[in-house]
């Protein structure tokens, strides 16, 4: 079970800053009484931007961004079929333009703060065995908050904004494959409903990977298509990036390995392949855990 509960964890080392690429819950269980908290460093940086109907060379008065975050989670079994997780991220984005351009439209290099609170709740009704194969099924729901008093109003100054300021209500349906190796194919679908200005979205994941004694490794595919918005620059935007059509494909791969005592070390890579109104950022992370 103690293998088990690290690895529901190991999906939330590699959230993604900006806008949520993987999901915040896997396919794996905690176990009743189970715990898992760990602290985690990440980063991210681009110079394009996925825009339509042509992307961008070049962050428009930034000319590139870098992001980083560090961040705090925890999760706990509250019984063999529910988990509860937690997540909340210092954020930092920092532009890169000249003091000039900064001066001319009182614009700053820099925002930073605590971002948005995460709670979500997995429940596991059913599983099942097929010769040496498990299935898995389980429903996720959560909420995501601002808690920070971070900007978004700012113009384009808010291309540095460390969030979108909306609370929104998530809803997954999650199923996975364990095979008797240590093999497991997990996938995943759901939607998110979000308050103020900000599109309802599609979202969805699948995850191929090994989870073993001594090490996990997966490789993870994941995707958002906003459910409306409007186009940076195009037709009906009227500076308020929160507004926007936020779509996008990422892939990224995650490692974790075992130390002694509870604790272990994590480490992801993580790439948009496309999308739209999203910077094309690649990024790592890492992270210490301690379970118990």
């Amino acid at each position: 079970m103690q293998k088990n509960r690290l690895f529901s964890f190991l999906t939330l080392l590699v959230l993604p800053i900006l806008a949520q690429a993987q999901s915040p819950v896997s396919g794996f269980m905690n176990g009743k009484g189970n715990s898992v908290i760990a602290v985690s460093y990440s980063a991210e940086k681009y110079d394009k931007v996925l825009l339509s109907p042509n992307d961008a060379n070049g962050v428009p008065v930034f000319n590139d961004v870098k992001v980083n975050s560090a961040s705090l989670y925890a999760s706990y079994g509250i019984s063999n079929r529910f988990d509860a997780v937690l997540s909340l991220p210092y954020i930092s984005a920092k532009g890169n333009a000249n003091e000039s351009v900064l001066n001319e439209l009182g614009y700053e290099n820099t925002r930073s703060g605590i971002q948005d609170l995460s709670v979500f709740l997995k429940y596991n009704p059913y599983n099942c065995n097929i010769g040496t194969t498990s299935l898995h099924f389980m429903l996720g729901a959560g909420v995501k908050t601002p808690i920070g008093n971070y900007k978004v109003d700012e113009g384009l100054q808010s291309i540095l904004a460390i969030g979108n300021r909306a609370t929104s209500f998530n809803g997954l349906a999650i199923a996975q494959v364990r095979f008797n190796d240590g093999l497991f194919l997990t996938t995943q679908a759901g939607y998110s409903l979000r308050n103020g200005q900000v599109p309802n979205a599609l979202i969805g994941e699948i995850k191929a990977g090994y989870a073993g004694k001594h090490i996990y490794v997966d490789a993870w595919f994941a995707g958002q298509v906003s459910d409306g918005g409007v186009n940076i620059l195009g037709e009906g935007f009227q500076g308020f990036f929160p507004a926007t059509d936020v779509s996008y494909n990422r892939v990224g791969v995650n490692v974790y390995v075992p130390i002694a005592g509870g604790f272990g070390i994590s480490g992801g890579l993580s790439q948009y392949l496309n999308g739209r109104n999203v910077g094309q950022s690649v990024g790592f992370s890492g992270a210490v855990v301690y379970s118990f």
